[in-house]
């Protein structure tokens, strides 16, 4: 995989046929979709581990999983055509993200393919927890009539508290609501709009302890989530209170769940998810009569895996013939029609990167992209990280592409910066490049004339100048004196080398002249010996476009 310019260049027909593993059971009608793609070999090898699994992807360009299958870093780097990794699901824990990122694979996954499947598994084991329904089923089949035992109580005008409200939680949010119940959301990332929209109270996360009949978890597992119910939460809530998990075991921290459920201050719990999966068959979790648990169902609905299934072969038949990037979890997500608004201004971008690696200095502390006029307006994430690209291909002589760009950059100590102004200027609208470097800096901006298949640079380090962006490019600082013109076009023309087009610029009479050539060929190093020996020649250099 290079960058998404580049995939979308491509026309699948006129490849290599491209190789797609599929490592787990995903819908049939998923598979069958991926084998009528034109382009694409398709495999389906399940269970692969350990030698197995790395001798399988060593020559294919995709693999989709679930969630049986860990694609390691070591995975990864035996995978040595690899471009992109579909987790047919919403989390992504049994793939190595940042050995993918750093490899310059896409990794994507389906978070809507499996909403509402596990929104409904969440109330259901809410339900549960409610009126006892597992304990009284396994009683009753045990030869027990006992309805003293199972009272319960009414989720309505109960409180539920719901830590995170994306598509999952906010989807729990609308059924609490249907039943009657007071519902309270944290979540950073909750506006205001949405809140209101949902009907729910946004809140603190210590409110959600405090106040809550019913707590519900629906985040991604990261650092900062791992373990947000605790013990010190646990002291912190009403007694009583009940805990449903469908979303990330570590969410919960399972030893003071138990140490909670023992003491009474829980009076039961519902988990779908566990710390380690499949969990221990003497946890504690088991022993306990009013901890309700199920094997990760959330998804397990022949419609969620009908959809995900379909939902990431659609994804990855995209990417590699050539379309947008969906629900990619470490680079920008682009669909098919954003990307044909913005392929034009990545095309470019990546040209202007290039450019400015090969006339500035070598050694580059920061990167800063303006934007100007329309440009300003759009995404342009996925712009300056095309320009980063561009940069990095020329500066560092690495294998670059759009998804580990940034890490290398990182890895570098290289900063990248995005400014925007809507201001009128000389241009509709203008890209403007720039490396910084020990105080000093060299720039390059570009726009479009007329169209946007039409692009022209326009200024290099501050001087007007006009130049296609394509092909070679002669570059040439000079003492502004009369005769320069004829002079390196005759020499261009011993030399065999043909000018194509030609820009002159100045920063005033008699000073720094630039001289800006599209040529049909590269100088050979006798012309460049040649110019460079007059003495009025301070600086020349070729770049490759």
């Amino acid at each position: 995989m290079q960058n998404v310019v580049e995939l979308s260049a491509r026309n699948p027909r006129l490849r290599r046929m491209m190789k797609v593993l599929v490592c787990d059971p995903i819908a049939k009608r998923g598979v069958e979709l991926l084998r009528q793609t034109p382009g694409l070999t398709v495999e389906e090898r399940h269970g692969l581990k350990g030698a197995d699994l790395l001798a399988a992807v060593a020559d294919v360009d995709a693999i989709a999983v679930r969630s049986e299958t860990k694609i390691t870093r070591e995975v990864l780097a035996a995978a040595k055509k690899l471009r992109v990794v579909g987790r047919a699901g919403v989390g992504v824990d049994n793939v190595d993200v940042e050995a993918a990122t750093e490899r310059g694979v896409i990794v994507m996954n389906t978070p809507g393919g499996n909403t509402i499947s596990t929104a409904e598994h969440t109330i259901s084991l809410m339900m549960a927890l409610a009126r006892n329904i597992a304990q009284a089923c396994a009683t009753l089949k045990g030869g027990k009539w006992d309805r003293k035992s199972f009272q319960g109580v009414e989720l309505y005008n109960k409180t539920l508290g719901i830590i995170g409200t994306g598509r999952i939680g906010g989807e729990v949010a609308r059924r609490a609501v249907a039943f009657g119940m007071r519902v309270l959301a944290y979540d950073p990332y909750l506006t205001v709009g949405r809140a209101k929209a949902l009907q729910v109270e946004m809140v603190e996360l210590n409110e959600i302890f405090t106040q809550a009949d019913f707590i519900t978890v629906h985040t991604p597992l990261t650092d900062q989530t791992r373990g947000i119910v605790n013990k010190a939460a646990f002291e912190k809530m009403k007694k009583g209170v009940r805990i449903i998990n469908c979303a990330r075991g570590g969410l919960v921290n399972e030893a003071d769940l138990v140490e909670a459920v023992q003491s009474g201050k829980v009076a039961g719990a519902a988990l779908d998810v566990y710390e380690t999966e499949p969990p221990p068959m003497d946890s504690p979790l088991f022993k306990l009569p009013n901890i309700i648990v199920t094997p990760h169902l959330g998804a397990s609905t022949s419609e969620a895996q009908e959809s995900v299934g379909i939902e990431i072969a659609q994804a990855i038949a995209e990417v590699l013939g050539g379309g947008g990037i969906r629900n990619a979890v470490n680079m920008p997500s682009l669909d098919a029609k954003t990307l044909a608004v913005l392929k034009p201004y990545i095309d470019f971008a990546e040209k202007l990167g290039r450019l400015l690696a090969q006339t500035g200095p070598r050694r580059c502390e920061k990167l800063v992209v303006h934007y100007s006029g329309r440009v300003s307006e759009m995404d342009t994430n996925p712009i300056s990280r095309s320009v980063l690209v561009g940069f990095l291909r020329s500066a560092e002589g690495r294998e670059v592409n759009f998804v580990n760009a940034p890490i290398i950059a990182s890895t570098i100590g290289l900063k990248v910066e995005e400014t925007r102004s809507s201001a009128q200027s000389d241009y509709a609208e203008l890209i403007t490049v720039e490396s910084h470097t020990d105080g000093k800096h060299s720039s390059v901006s570009g726009t479009f004339y007329g169209s946007l298949n039409n692009p022209r640079i326009v200024r290099l380090n501050d001087v007007p100048v006009e130049s296609v962006p394509k092909g070679v490019l002669f570059i040439m600082q000079n003492k502004d004196r009369p005769g320069i013109v004829g002079w390196i076009g005759t020499i261009m023309g011993k030399h065999k080398v043909n000018i194509a087009q030609m820009s002159l610029g100045r920063d005033k009479l008699g000073g720094t002249a630039l001289t800006l050539l599209n040529l049909d060929s590269e100088p050979n190093e006798a012309a460049l010996a040649e110019i460079k020996a007059d003495k009025d020649i301070y600086g020349v250099t070729v770049a490759k476009l």
